[in-house]
């Protein structure tokens, strides 16, 4: 069974190719749902245009590149690619919009404060946030990575309506203890904290050991 991966309009576009990296690299099918809030980010923050008639393409160079914007920092094989199913934003019709399709559960990263305002009050606007509402009333595991600074009252309030009905809410909210010396170490750490919360295993960043200074050791 796969996991759906949405990514929302949020700033932060480096967190959702980390996460879909790791989950690719463990072997795990990936559904993948892209608003399109989103594109116009990952434009800004990337200069690659996400197309539906050509996201396959367009999913490689993304993967491929860092949190620093350099091209070519990974590699994204067709093999991994051929884990990936995408579904437009629009489709509502799409197999993630209903209960019965099989899924491990759904991890939305980056979260918006839009798409937290849309899941938390059942919206359904889109196919992310059908594809969310579908998780938490089929009691699989959501992951809601939310990314805004300062949080207001209200969104804060859809965050605890959330955590009430069940999902995970993980602030994209980099550490510094697992030796980071490079931004890609701090999106790493979120996209594993990400992972974690959903019970996924991956090597991305060093935990903690309980001594003082060890992650620095290396």
């Amino acid at each position: 069974m796969p996991w759906i991966v949405g990514v929302s309009g949020a700033s932060g576009t480096p967190y959702a190719a980390a996460v879909l990296r790791a989950l690719l690299a463990g072997g795990e099918s990936v559904d993948l749902v892209v608003s399109r809030a989103s594109r116009l980010t990952l434009l800004d923050e990337t200069g690659i245009s996400f197309r539906d008639a050509h996201w396959r393409d367009d999913l490689r160079e993304w993967l491929a590149r860092g949190a620093d914007g350099k091209p070519g920092a990974f590699e994204a094989t067709d093999a991994a690619l051929d884990r990936v199913r995408y579904w437009g934003a629009g489709d509502l019709a799409a197999g993630p919009s209903s209960g019965s399709y099989p899924a491990k559960g759904m991890l939305i990263v980056p979260a918006s404060t839009a798409c937290v305002a849309g899941v938390a009050l059942g919206l359904s606007k889109d196919l992310l946030q059908r594809a969310a509402s579908v998780t938490l009333k089929e009691r699989r595991t959501l992951v809601v990575a939310v990314r805004e600074t300062p949080l207001n009252g209200q969104t804060l309030r859809h965050l605890v309506a959330l955590d009430d009905a069940g999902a995970s809410v993980v602030p994209a909210s980099p550490a510094f203890y697992a030796g980071a010396t490079h931004i890609q170490d701090l999106v790493d750490f979120v996209a594993g904290r990400v992972l974690d919360a959903a019970g996924v295993a991956h090597g991305l960043y060093r935990r903690w050991d309980g001594e003082l200074g060890g992650t620095r050791a290396g």
